[in-house]
Formats: structure tokens, sequence, C-alpha cells
């Protein structure tokens, strides 16, 4: 069984011939399949959860990144639910059909807006093991854990998002959103202090299977962005890690103090082509474990998703967690 999920919200200017052209498609596949439609923020991830508890093992979201983001959210605590209470789950298995603003998970895959071949790579690929991130934050004294499979973003990045969000009710869903989201929010955003610890695992090159040394790194700075990635691009297109690989158990992140002007200008011309690490005011680093301290408020935003909560905040990284279908 298949179930399917959709937001009918993002690119809804195609979503009918979209819907029915899947829904033959299934009919001629004769594969069975149980579909929903999403109604509110956070609902996709209720949906996915509700799926994996009734045994489907493969989903196929027809979304945005938030979308699909949810959705891995909602697999995720059933995992987590699974081996807490020490019992086995099987490897779930996601697609998508790209439908939303930025498609930053899909791009990285190579899945566009052309829905017949978005959904002949879900029905004819295979399923690929790859690495989940897990945000912890506080709210009301309480730990929470919020799972994203693109990136999480600090300071700048929550604030384009923000500023994203808000566009789109007037101009629509279109990825130049986050660079005139980016480009507003730069001006006004101040840095916030902040201590960050990072842990990373290093692999091993001895002997396969084994694990290498653990590198552990700190620093206490001013935070104007921070992006920590599991796949290489974010807010449209921009490639803020772009060596990113979502299949090697690591995080591939960028931090920047505060910058001037001069150097928000230097940067600005490489957002988009992959060689943002070469600007000398970015510290660029690798983790598999990043932790937060903070005495400022600060929003997050997890796969285009703003998270509003307390600190200390920290992203781990759970490789190979879920199979995504391309």
């Amino acid at each position: 069984m298949l179930g399917v999920i959709i937001n009918t919200k993002a690119g809804k200017k195609a979503y009918l011939r979209q819907r029915y052209y899947l829904f033959d498609l299934l009919r001629e596949k004769g594969t069975e399949y149980t579909y929903h439609v999403t109604q509110y923020a956070g609902h996709a991830a209720e949906l996915a959860q509700v799926f994996v508890e009734q045994g489907y093992d493969r989903l196929l979201v027809l979304g945005g990144d938030g979308t699909l983001s949810e959705v891995i959210d909602g697999v995720m605590h059933v995992i987590a639910s699974a081996k807490n209470n020490s019992s086995r789950h099987p490897l779930v298995s996601v697609g998508l059909m790209p439908r939303g603003t930025g498609n930053d998970w899909g791009r990285y895959w190579h899945l566009t807006k052309d829905h017949k071949k978005s959904l002949d790579r879900f029905f004819s690929g295979t399923a690929q093991p790859v690495d989940v991130g897990c945000l912890t934050v506080r709210r009301a004294g309480k730990e929470e854990k919020h799972y994203f499979i693109n990136s999480v973003g600090f300071g700048i990045d929550a604030k384009t998002c923000e500023r994203a969000q808000v566009m789109k009710y007037y101009v629509g869903s279109h990825g130049i959103n986050y660079f005139f989201g980016l480009l507003s929010a730069l001006f006004t955003h101040k840095s916030v202090p902040v201590k960050i610890s990072t842990k990373y695992q290093v692999p091993s090159t001895k002997y396969e299977g084994t694990e290498g040394d653990v590198r552990v790194e700190s620093w206490e700075q001013p935070l104007f962005t921070m992006n920590i990635g599991n796949g290489p691009f974010s807010g449209g297109g921009i490639k803020q890690n772009p060596d990113a690989d979502p299949t090697d158990g690591i995080f591939h992140s960028m931090f920047v103090t505060t910058p001037s002007f001069k150097d928000v200008m230097r940067a600005i011309p490489k957002l988009f082509n992959g060689r943002l690490p070469e600007v000398d005011f970015i510290r660029n680093f690798r983790a598999t474990e990043v932790e937060i301290e903070t005495q400022e408020h600060i929003v997050i935003e997890k796969d285009g998703i703003l998270v509003d909560a307390c600190g200390p905040y920290k992203v781990e990284i759970l490789p190979k967690a879920i199979g995504f279908v391309c």
C-alpha cells in the first residue's frame, strides 16, 4: 500500500491537473493507495505518523520542502518511539513530487516541478538511505524534538524565510521570494551573542565500518547567520553549503558573525554558484552534532518552517534514517 499526502496550497494553480494525472497513473499500474489532503500547518506530520503506524512503508508527498519536512518529522517520531520501546521498525521510503516555493531538497536530486518526470522517477527509482537531522529545543520547560531533511538555519536564515512567507501571500509561490526576503533582512537584522559547540565523528580510513576520532570545537561570537546543512541548497537555490551530501552522515555548515556592508556585497554574487565558502569572513565547519547556547531569543527555520522555542538548542545527524526514492 502506498500512502499519498497532498498539500493543495503548494503550487495550487496546477493542482487538479497533477492530481488527476497521478490517480490515472496509479490505476494504470494497479497500485493500491490511500491519499489525504493537508488541512492546516502540521497536518502532514500527523498524516505521516498515522500512515506509518498503520504499516505503510512507502509514502509519496505532493508538496514543497515544508510539506516534505513535516512528513519526515511524523515518520521519525514513530521510528524514535519504536526504538525507545525496543521494538524494530522497517525502513520507511519517501518520494517527492515538488510543488512548493523553494524546492531545495528536490533540486539536489534533480527533481523539478515537471510532475510527469518526478512521478516517473518515483515509480521507477529505488529507495536510497539518507540522513535526517534532529533539532532539540525547549518549550514551556519541556524538551521537544523536530526532525528535518534538508537544513536548519539561525539568524538571517530564519528572517529570510519569514520574509519570503509574507511575500508569498502577495505575489504567489516563487523561488525568487527568498532572494528578495534575504535582501530585506540583511539590512535590518542584528547579530546575537552565542556559544557554539560542535562534535565531529571523523570517518575511519583504516577499517570499513569502524568509527574514527571525535573532534570537538567551540567558540563564542555574535551570530549573524548560521546554516547547518544536510543538503547543499536552501532559500530557493542558494548554495550555502555546496559540499553537503545527505548520505555521508555529516553536517556541512556555515557560520557568520557580524559582517560589514562590504562583506555582504562581496558575498551576494556567490550565493548561487557554489563559491560562497571562498568568502573569508564565513566560517565553514563539519559536524555530527552542534549545540547553540544564548541568552537571547532566536527564531529558527528548519526546511523553511519557523520554530519559535527556547534554547539551548541541539542539532544532531541521524545517518541513513529513512529511504528517499529517486
